[in-house]
């Protein structure tokens, strides 16, 4: 049996098809640019021409598809809300799909789509009695995702797993989302080149100023990492609190950050209701830009 999932990101869409049959072998991966600035239809046809283009090489078309999506979709109204490709919010994605694909279609969040693929296939197979997975993105962007007993937890609203959005720092930096201070304005790769310039007055990479922060001569690098192991161990350590996950996996550029399964680790304990003991594992994902398209495949 194929397995058909898309991530939809903003910048390209990737279709992976993989065979349940072997051990979720890979048939075929291919990607096209998202084109996001054209608009919502010129996405939807870029999706289908994808989709036709896979079944060719393939020699099959799918039965259903599986959606790995900025944003998710409202359950009551079924439109999309809390995307950053703003053009997708406020449309009927899912029954759209269906329409051009003439299939059903499996719409998650991205974030909860890699959390699945990591807990299913990835880094969750080091731990297989974790029944608890959380998947953080850092990134660009800030998210999350909850699998539980292997099942995404979308929640009532839609917005399971939305650790991105909570507040972190009192009077912070506005926040798209309408609110400030949010995980994602202190955390966030942008967000922490954006600190760097303005207590530097120098623009420049997250690279750089780790660079600099292993040299050992640049206050402002010193700075700007401890202002993220600090914030992360708090923000982490709410996680912990309220759901005690066997196993987080963090995804995203700023997760190749080693100090933070180090130093990081460290500062979870100053947060922690657990009188600082801290043995959850926390690890980097093992499916590297993967997971998304993955996780989609195996809604």
């Amino acid at each position: 049996m194929k397995l058909w999932g898309i991530d939809l990101g903003g910048t390209k869409i990737e279709c992976a098809v993989l065979d349940s049959d072997r051990n979720l072998e890979v048939v075929v991966r291919m990607r096209l640019p998202t084109e996001s600035a054209n608009g919502y239809d010129h996405i939807l046809n870029q999706i289908k021409r994808l989709i036709d283009m896979v079944a060719e090489q393939v020699g099959e078309r799918p039965n259903k598809v599986g959606f790995a999506t900025p944003g998710v979709l409202e359950p009551d109204t079924h439109l999309m809300k809390n995307s950053n490709t703003i053009c997708l919010n406020g449309q009927p994605l899912k029954a759209d799909l269906e329409r051009i694909l003439g299939v059903p279609c499996q719409l998650a969040n991205d974030a909860n789509c890699f959390a699945l693929a990591e807990a299913l296939i990835g880094a969750g197979k080091e731990h297989p009695t974790a029944e608890v997975v959380f998947g953080v993105i850092m990134g660009t962007g800030v998210g999350g995702g909850l699998v539980v007993n292997n099942k995404i937890i979308a929640g009532h609203h839609g917005i399971g797993g939305e650790w991105g959005h909570n507040i972190l720092e009192e009077g912070g930096e506005p926040c798209y989302c309408g609110k400030a201070g949010c995980v994602e304005q202190v955390i966030s790769g942008p967000a922490l080149e954006r600190y760097y310039e303005r207590v530097s007055g120098e623009k420049v990479s997250m690279k750089v100023i780790l660079e600099r922060f292993h040299l050992g001569n640049d206050e402002h690098a010193n700075a700007t990492i401890e202002r993220l192991l600090e914030y992360y161990g708090r923000a982490i350590s709410t996680l912990i609190n309220v759901l005690d996950p066997g196993l987080i996996v963090i995804g995203g550029g700023v997760g190749n950050v080693e100090l933070l399964y180090t130093a990081g680790y460290e500062r979870i304990r100053k947060y922690i209701f657990n009188k600082g003991v801290v043995t959850t594992p926390i690890l980097k994902p093992k499916l590297g830009d993967s997971a998304g398209v993955f996780g989609a495949a195996l809604l």
